[in-house]
């Protein structure tokens, strides 16, 4: 048994200091950011081409989609955004964080009022929301993966009177929207789809002649690599992202047959470094009440689960600001269908 496989074993036991954890977390970080060095365009090839055998989506990150609302409250932002927000300063708060993220994803995209906005994997509706309160001539379609997030964002929208925003709840394996939009947007889900060729292809069809695609990834400077569960040292996978992938910048270089890129753009790891920071600090204010929540669902596990959310706090942190943010990132691409 390794050191980090020790720690993590450890870790999932008993707490331990953060300073340990986070030795642990840099540790994986150094191991993977030295193989991924090593890969180039044609490893993405043959990682694009092994992602064509499988399923659009598989069952990624479901545990974290179920999270009451009550706890999503307590650890994020006032917006909700389970996602990379954007500091300029600083000084930037949370809240300023992701409304920054939220205006630069708009402007990106190049959203407009009287649109039609199709967002996949909304999440708890920051984007939506946002798209719908800026553009209220436009409509917005949202896609959910849970009964759950799509009450909660279906009573935040009539709430705010936000008649322009309608949400369904669909498995993006059999997903297919009436009609065509003037722009498809989505913000850090397309590393929980697992064929990106078989989605981008249905994408296409349903985009207006003139439509755009926009999306939002995080992704490695040079290598795109699965989360392997059965990797006993990959506790992300096993925990935090099955069945997910982490995607090179590059990576959507190989469906240039289906997508152009018109723009891109990259934000350094350091935005989501602060960002998980944030929540951590966020999770330690409100432990108490986090911990009523989280015992509903987990019983005698809650204490465990506390250690574990720390962790994935810990890790998103310890994972983008590692080597000062150059490592792992944020990636936007506005795309357009291929001639």
């Amino acid at each position: 048994m390794s050191v980090v496989s020790a720690i993590i074993g450890t870790a999932e036991r008993v707490p331990l200091p953060d300073v340990v954890i986070r030795a642990a977390i840099q540790r994986l970080c150094s191991r993977t950011a030295t193989r991924l060095s090593a890969l180039d365009a044609a490893d993405d090839a043959a990682f694009a081409g092994r992602m064509m055998l499988r399923p659009i989506a598989e069952d990624a990150d479901a545990g974290h989609d179920e999270m009451p609302a009550s706890f999503l409250a307590k650890v994020l932002g006032p917006n909700r955004k389970y996602s990379s927000c954007f500091y300029k300063t600083g000084a930037t708060t949370l809240r300023e964080a992701e409304e920054e993220a939220l205006r630069q994803t708009v402007e990106h995209a190049a959203l407009a009022d009287g649109q039609t906005i199709l967002e996949l994997g909304c999440g708890g509706g920051s984007l939506s929301l946002w798209m719908a309160r800026q553009f209220p001539h436009a409509k917005v379609t949202a896609v959910s993966s849970t009964q759950a997030q799509r009450a909660y964002v279906e009573e935040e929208a009539r709430l705010r009177g936000l008649l322009n925003l309608c949400v369904v709840t669909a498995d993006m394996n059999v997903f297919a929207p009436d009609g065509q939009f003037d722009r498809i947007v989505s913000v850090e889900t397309f590393e929980h789809v697992m064929n990106w060729r078989k989605l981008m292809t249905r994408l296409r069809a349903w985009l207006a002649p003139e439509g755009r695609f926009f999306m939002h990834i995080v992704a490695h400077r040079s290598g795109s690599h699965l989360f392997d569960r059965a990797n006993r040292e990959d506790w992300i996978a096993q925990h935090v992202f099955t069945g997910g992938l982490m995607p090179s910048h590059h990576l959507v270089r190989q469906f240039g047959d289906i997508f152009t890129i018109e723009k891109e753009w990259c934000w350094s790891g350091t935005h989501y470094q602060r960002t998980a920071s944030d929540w951590l600090a966020n999770f330690d204010a409100h432990r108490g009440s986090i911990e009523t929540a989280l015992r509903n669902i987990h019983g005698e596990e809650t204490g465990l689960w506390l250690r574990r959310w720390r962790w994935l706090f810990l890790a998103t942190s310890g994972l983008f600001g590692h080597a000062d943010g150059t490592e792992w990132g944020v990636s936007h691409y506005r795309m357009k269908a291929a001639g």
